[in-house]
């Protein structure tokens, strides 16, 4: 979470596609696996762009003792993400295992983004900020 004045921004995962690592593509590359769908978790993300835009917006036009959420309009599991990013990359789907072989398979910062599971409304950043997303979906941040 970053501080914005007397309010906050809470930040999802970013995108940044002209970015070292700003993509899932290395992730996909190497064959991590994902969740199944059962098991699966929701997930967030905001094109890094967007979120630049959003930190200017909140210091010019945010209220005090005010959070905003950052996130693009995308309601997606995590697996479903990976799945999408690799179709946009031309790579294989990584594979899909089940949560209670997840620690034998996964790193613990892996384990960590996969053991919560939210879905960020960021109505307040379009209505009190009057912020409107370059990249209002996950699809359009990584094709950027």
């Amino acid at each position: 979470m970053l501080v914005v004045a007397a309010g906050a921004i809470r930040l999802p995962g970013l995108d940044a596609p002209d970015r070292v690592g700003g993509t899932p593509r290395g992730r996909l590359e190497k064959g991590t696996p994902v969740l199944r769908a059962e098991d699966d978790v929701y997930t967030n993300h905001i094109h890094a762009d967007d979120l630049a835009r959003a930190c200017i917006a909140a210091l010019w036009r945010g209220q005090s003792q005010r959070i905003y959420n950052v996130s693009d309009d995308t309601m997606l599991k995590m697996g479903d993400y990976f799945d999408m990013a690799a179709d946009l990359y031309g790579l294989p789907r990584p594979p899909r295992i089940a949560r209670d072989t997840a620690p034998s398979q996964l790193s613990l910062m892996l384990l960590s983004f996969m053991s919560e599971s939210r879905r960020l409304d960021n109505t307040r950043l379009k209505r009190e900020l009057g912020l409107r997303l370059r990249y209002p979906t996950v699809e359009s941040g990584l094709r950027a």
